[in-house]
Formats: structure tokens, C-alpha cells, sequence
């Protein structure tokens, strides 16, 4: 009998099965429950960019929590190691002076950005701003407004009608988000959430010249852009701590987590232009949204800690590193009889797409028996996402693996 219902499963064939229980992790590897060592193609899901068994996070934490582990970030309270992370955060922001809404993770932060882009327009005396556009393939979270706003069907069924205004567009074509303005009018449309590179879509990477066009888009009809780098954020993207950084976006709300404690605790946070906070801060306006642990302190230790090491190993400038081996020794893997293609070439992220999508799940099984810890997205679409501490040798270790797996 198995009792822990896991997220996004077939829960009866886990009962047949059994589990594959993760017992400890060490940089880029992580072992089983008899100690079997595996190669974490995707640094568990999308975050540990430092790698695991990082003690310092472990210790920062601790250290926290005898000082006190958390008390609120509601009305004026909040705690010292908050205020700092904050602080710093604001100041690698895209957009200069950035204020800081911190969240328990992804989810919380999509939300949170639907809500406080529809609330923005309302203080501006402009309430019929309440559409808010998503894309096919794109995952917001799991969260009402995310599940409404992604691209992806299956999430959305057998649940009714979840937000009544969302829309959603082609991932990959400008022209779609412009034929939607045209439909319905600008002046519905409260905001457009962009992944920059579509994660559990499929990993998909934007077309050239897609996101500066959207981009446009969206200030030319006075669209709020909210670019969601829960994925590629806080260094994933390669050599720049944002995708909003590397291809100047500008957000108007960025929203984030995973890569913010790389995953050792729970935490998210949404970037808010200072033109979005202005009427918020001007005095007199509350925003009643919040959550218990938003800004938990030992969630900000973490990430401090974490901060600190991405900027110590400089591992940014390792994630671009990643970026160009892994599309350099993936490449060959696209001859392969079972694979359509490989898709990499922008930041730590890679995705070897099958032919038959009905192979995805059974090759991540097949993946362990060669010492690989992986997972399938989209539609059969193989995630490759590593730690940056990954070495090149390593990713060496993981395309023999994925060869003899494929057969």
C-alpha cells in the first residue's frame, strides 16, 4: 500500500510498480535507496542549478532557523535575511528598481502576476482589462489561473470552465497574438504570459526574432508582458541571469522560483516594474494577496546562500558552457531511428523528441537501467535541464547513456 499520491501519475501503475525513491544527491548525481548512482539529466525538476549536497544552503538555513524561521511578511513585518534577499534581487532585476513579491514557488507566482496584472488596470480606472493570454504548449503551474492560462489540453480537462478569461495563442507565431487584439480589443486584454523557452510544453525554443515581436505587441497595444522564467531564471538561460536580460524584454512582471534556492527549499518571487508598484506604493492602496509563508526566512537564507554560489563558481558563465556542449554532442543523437529531433542551442536546456510519443515514458525506466535519471515532457519529448556543475564529461556519460537506452 502506498499512501503518498504523487503529482502528475498513474497512481495504479505506482501501486504495481513501486516508487523510485531518491535517497541523496551529490553534484550532478543523485542515488537510490541501495545506493545505485544516477546521472540527473534534469537537475530533479528544472532547479538544482548548484548541484546536490550543497552544505553551506543547508547550513545558511539552519543557522536561520535557530534565529527564528519564519514570522510574516504581512502589513509591516517581515525578517532581516528577507529584507536582504529583497534587496539583491531588485538589484539583478531587468528593470531597474524592481520591487520584490515573494511566493512559495512557481505557481504561486503565476497566480499572483494574473491577479496583480488585472488589479493594476483597475487602480488605473480601466476594469475592462481582465483577459489574460497564454500560449499553446506553455506551462503556467498548476494554480487555477495557470492551469486556465497554459497551452496544455490534457491539464485542463475534467475540470469545467477554470477562468473565464483566459485566452490562448499560437506559441510560435506574432501574428496570432495580433489576431486575437483585433478580435476582442485591446483595451479587454490585461496581459500576455510568455515563456521564453517552453518547458513542460516540451522544451521548445522561441523563434527568432518571436519574442522581441511579441514583445512589441504587447507595448504598442498596452498589454501588460509578463515573461514566466521559473524556468530559465536565475541563470538557466545561460550566461545572463534572465532570459528577460539576455534578449532585453523589459518585463513589465517576471515572475520565478525554482533556480532561487535551486530547490533546497520552497520559494518563488514575481519582479514588478516600479510603473506596475507606483500606484500600489503612491499610499492608501491595499492589495489583499499575500501568503503565510511568502518571504519565509529560511527560504531567504537558502536562496542567499545559493546567490552566493552561483556568483562565487561563476556559474552562469558554466551554464553557457552547458549551453553549447550539449547542443554540440546532442546533435548526433537526431539520426537516431526513434528520435524526430533535438531541440537545444539556447541556455541549459536540450530535448531529444521521439518519433513515437507513446515511447516517452518507458524509455524513462529504460534511462535507469543505463544510470540515468530522466524525464519526458510534452509529447514524448526526452528533458535534458542539468545542474550547472555538470561537467563536459559528464554530458558525455549522459548521450552514452541516452544511446544505449534508445538501442
Amino acid at each position: 500500500m502506498n499512501s503518498l499520491w504523487h503529482g502528475f501519475a498513474d497512481m495504479g501503475a505506482v501501486e504495481r510498480d513501486g516508487a523510485f525513491v531518491v535517497a541523496r544527491g551529490e553534484g550532478a548525481y543523485i542515488y537510490d535507496e541501495a545506493d545505485n548512482r544516477y546521472l540527473d539529466a534534469t537537475a530533479g525538476l528544472w532547479f538544482t542549478n548548484v548541484g546536490h549536497g550543497r552544505g553551506e544552503i543547508a547550513d545558511a538555513v539552519a543557522a536561520q532557523l535557530r534565529r527564528i524561521a519564519h514570522y510574516s511578511n504581512f502589513g509591516d513585518f517581515t525578517e532581516p535575511a528577507t529584507q536582504e534577499l529583497a534587496e539583491r534581487l531588485s538589484a539583478l532585476a531587468p528593470v531597474p528598481g524592481s520591487k520584490i513579491f515573494f511566493t512559495s514557488g512557481g505557481s504561486d507566482s503565476v497566480d499572483t502576476a494574473a491577479k496583480l496584472a488585472r488589479r493594476y488596470w483597475h487602480e488605473l480606472g480601466r476594469p475592462d482589462k481582465t483577459i489574460v493570454v497564454g500560449r499553446r504548449l506553455a506551462y503556467h503551474g498548476m494554480h487555477v489561473a495557470g492551469t486556465a492560462l497554459a497551452g496544455i489540453a490534457p491539464n485542463r480537462e475534467g475540470y469545467g470552465e477554470l477562468m473565464a478569461d483566459a485566452r490562448t495563442v499560437e506559441w510560435d507565431d506574432a501574428k496570432s497574438l495580433l489576431a486575437l487584439i483585433e478580435e476582442i480589443g485591446a483595451e479587454r486584454i490585461a496581459a500576455f504570459f510568455c515563456e521564453p523557452i517552453l518547458g513542460a510544453g516540451g522544451i521548445y525554443l522561441p523563434p527568432d526574432g518571436y519574442l522581441a515581436e511579441v514583445r512589441r505587441i504587447c507595448r504598442d497595444n498596452d498589454i501588460l508582458f509578463v515573461a514566466d522564467e521559473v524556468v530559465t531564471g536565475f541563470g538557466r538561460i545561460g550566461g545572463s541571469w534572465f532570459a528577460s536580460s539576455r534578449f532585453d524584454l523589459q518585463p513589465d512582471l517576471m515572475t520565478t522560483a525554482k533556480g532561487l534556492t535551486s530547490g533546497y527549499v520552497p520559494m518563488g518571487a514575481v519582479f514588478i516594474a516600479p510603473h506596475i508598484a507606483e500606484p500600489f506604493f503612491a499610499g492608501g492602496v491595499w492589495w489583499r494577496h499575500g501568503y503565510t509563508y511568502g518571504g519565509h526566512a529560511g527560504a531567504a537564507a537558502a536562496a542567499l546562500a545559493n546567490l552566493d554560489i552561483l556568483e562565487r563558481e561563476n556559474l552562469l558563465d558554466e551554464s553557457a558552457r552547458l549551453e553549447a556542449t550539449l547542443h554540440a554532442k546532442l546533435a548526433p543523437l537526431a539520426e537516431h531511428p526513434r528520435v524526430a529531433e533535438v531541440r537545444s542551442g539556447l541556455g541549459a536546456v536540450a530535448a531529444i523528441q521521439l518519433v513515437d510519443p507513446a515511447e516517452g515514458l518507458p524509455l524513462v525506466k529504460t534511462l535507469r537501467t543505463h544510470g540515468i535519471s530522466g524525464r519526458a515532457a510534452g509529447q514524448g519529448a526526452m528533458q535534458i535541464s542539468p545542474s550547472f556543475v555538470m561537467t563536459d564529461a559528464q554530458v558525455d556519460e549522459l548521450v552514452e547513456g541516452f544511446t544505449r537506452a534508445l538501442g
